[in-house]
């Protein structure tokens, strides 16, 4: 019987690894990875009952009718003791750790106070509705009109018109990348936050433009980083 093996995947056109440094994992096709959180969301003009599976808003609908509510912003609503808590505190909230890494008090407390105040966790495995809009027109910005969108592995692709992903109400896409291979966009499919692959100064400028929050990948940072690091 005939054995197929598919070929590695290429490392600019996907997230990196789970089990292995993200610099590392990206190292000779990019210089720098930031990874940015994916917001809290607030219903402002729409009802909050609606964020359910079978009525959940379009991407529009949460763009014109919602506001952003940073990790920073809900650590100080929560008493949640920083960052690392938080990210842990949402994986356990998905069931996505097992029990030694989980923290059951920090996954209550995110559930309450999105109770009490009416807010929304930030999506996991896809990119966030109130950011990528603002992503997609800073890319433009730089001299981009095209962009390919692939599936998890990228073993599936198409290239797009970045103005068509604007106006489409759903991305399904886990990973945008430039034509000339020099910018990624990747999010875990397990994990409420994406990565920005590019160079030190193509991050900087999408970085400021947009308000993102996260931070800088450093040479042991994992995708795991609030369990490992």
């Amino acid at each position: 019987m005939e054995i197929k093996v598919v070929p590695a995947p290429h490392r600019y056109a996907i997230c990196a690894w789970e089990d292995m440094s993200i610099k590392e994992f990206y190292r000779g096709v990019f210089d720098e990875v930031f990874i940015f959180f994916h917001p809290f969301i607030k219903p402002v003009t729409i009802e909050y009952e609606l964020f359910e599976p079978d009525t959940y808003p379009s991407k529009s609908q949460i763009i014109q009718h919602c506001e952003g509510v940073t990790w920073e912003e809900f650590i100080d609503l929560s008493g949640i003791t920083s960052i690392r808590q938080l990210d842990i505190g949402l994986r356990t909230s998905i069931l996505g750790l097992g029990e030694k890494f989980a923290d059951e008090s920090a996954a209550k407390i995110i559930w309450d106070v999105c109770e009490w105040n009416q807010l929304i966790p930030p999506c996991k495995g896809h990119f966030p509705e109130l950011l990528i809009n603002k992503i997609l027109h800073s890319v433009q910005g730089i001299g981009h009109d095209w962009i390919w969108g692939g599936d998890e592995f990228c073993t599936e692709r198409k290239l797009e018109l970045i103005n068509d992903l604007i106006d489409e109400d759903e991305i399904a896409y886990r990973n945008l990348f430039t034509h000339d291979q020099q910018l990624l966009l990747t999010t875990h499919w397990d994990s409420h936050f994406s990565l920005l692959c590019s160079d030190k100064k193509t991050i900087a400028h999408i970085v400021n433009e947009c308000s993102l929050e996260g931070f800088y990948c450093n040479e042991e940072t994992q995708i795991y980083w609030s369990v490992w690091n």
